[in-house]
């Protein structure tokens, strides 16, 4: 996720896009910047990289279960159909 730092330094590329004629609103345009961006990331309920990489090896490790499981379940079911033909 950003740090403040990124959206600090998001925010110092959008005012250098700002027109010089417009020098004196730069401080505030970056304040205004900054507080827009992270508010907007706040909302936008993300994860950290971390959290992420946890949360996929989960789902590896429960995709692999299912697959054993369901394997099983097969021969169980082959079985079964052996005994009643």
């Amino acid at each position: 996720m950003m740090d403040r730092q990124d959206i600090d330094q998001l925010a110092s590329r959008l005012v250098s896009l700002v027109p010089p004629g417009l020098a004196k609103a730069h401080e505030d345009l970056r304040a205004n910047f900054s507080d827009v961006l992270a508010q907007g990331l706040r909302r936008l309920d993300l994860v950290t990289r971390e959290e992420f990489e946890v949360q996929s090896l989960l789902l590896a490790r429960t995709r692999a279960k299912v697959d054993e499981l369901e394997r099983r379940v097969a021969e169980l079911e082959s079985s079964l159909g052996a005994r009643e033909g």
